[in-house]
């Protein structure tokens, strides 16, 4: 099988080196033609994803049409925000006739999109032409490129309304140390891996504040909750925010040691301003961005999200996050819901 991978970061890379393994024929896409050209030559991305080699047969390029040519299936591993422009140059690089002749087109870019909040596959029904539901699929779950990479045991769900599509991805992708669960609930599985990224910046500033357990099982249950709630209102199954994609992404972002996310809620914990903990960043922390898009969320669909609301502040408005922390817990009391 010829599946192409757009995007040539920690995941995309751990993605070749996977499916490489299950002897697919594998190409790249990266769209900077200097760091195309490096990747192709060095093999490796020290910055992001350190020791791990791209496997020599994996094709690397930055010629989008030449990445996707007789591709069955394509891998869309850009961030969130550029989702959308990525998407654009796809269709303007690409035949048509091409493009219908892929079978499915994967999701693994975890956001959503500010300003239009749209999900990413939402983005990809209205960028590729004559593009439908049935031929988009998520792969989501708690999936660390640097575990994943290394074979550490992992599953992760693939979610797409078309049964035959999740399954076929379901087949492609797994590896004795990569297992996958289907699931047709793909709004609920992208709201999952896009919300808890939020949460996960509020798992840091916990961290960086020296807060501790009690806060931290305070912290993931009632922010399951906000997932769901706002999952509910988008007409989200419930249980999926239950399951690998929901709770089980939520954990491991929230504690993980390799969690952008949680890296970025420390830095604003210690002081630093977003911009400056920008700086710091060697890679994208998507949670920043979805934030805002969860935020309006919430606003625009009135519903109860006080997580979001200290992290949003925290981020965007310069709160002092000890503050937003004692405003979570005075807020009036009331029985537990979901």
């Amino acid at each position: 099988m010829k599946i192409a991978i757009l995007g040539a970061g920690s995941w995309a890379i751990a993605l070749s080196a996977l499916l490489q393994k299950r002897r697919h024929n594998v190409a790249m896409w990266e769209f900077n033609p200097a760091v195309a050209k490096k990747l192709a030559v060095e093999r490796e991305l020290p910055s992001k994803l350190p020791g791990i080699l791209i496997p020599e047969p994996v094709a690397i390029t930055d010629d989008i049409a030449r990445a996707v040519e007789d591709a069955d299936i394509v891998v869309a591993a850009v961030p969130a925000q550029t989702m959308r422009a990525t998407m654009r140059h796809l269709a303007a690089s690409v035949p048509q006739e091409r493009l219908a002749a892929i079978k499915g087109f994967v999701v693994v870019a975890k956001g959503i999109e500010t300003g239009t909040l749209e999900l990413m596959s939402d983005v990809l029904l209205e960028e590729l032409p004559a593009m439908t539901a049935g031929r988009i699929a998520v792969l989501s779950g708690p999936s660390h490129a640097e575990e994943v990479s290394r074979d550490i045991l992992t599953a992760v769900v693939a979610a797409s309304e078309n049964h035959s599509l999740a399954l076929m991805v379901q087949k492609a992708f797994s590896t004795e140390t990569f297992r996958i669960y289907t699931n047709p609930d793909m709004r609920g599985v992208e709201l999952s891996g896009s919300v808890k990224n939020v949460i996960a910046i509020a798992a840091g500033i916990c961290d960086g504040l020296g807060l501790g357990d009690n806060t931290k099982g305070m912290l993931l249950t009632r922010g399951i909750a906000e997932m769901m709630r706002l999952g509910k209102k988008l007409g989200a199954h419930q249980s999926t925010f239950s399951g690998l994609a929901g709770i089980g992404d939520l954990i491991t972002t929230c504690t993980s040691r390799h969690s952008r996310n949680r890296r970025m809620g420390e830095l604003i914990a210690s002081g630093l301003t977003l911009e400056g903990a920008l700086e710091k960043m060697t890679m994208v922390a998507e949670g920043v961005e979805t934030t805002r898009s969860v935020y309006a969320l919430a606003k625009k669909h009135d519903i109860e999200m006080p997580i979001t609301r200290e992290v949003y502040k925290a981020l965007f408005e310069g709160k002092n996050v000890r503050l937003a922390a004692r405003e979570l817990m005075i807020r009036e009391s009331k029985p537990e819901w979901w």
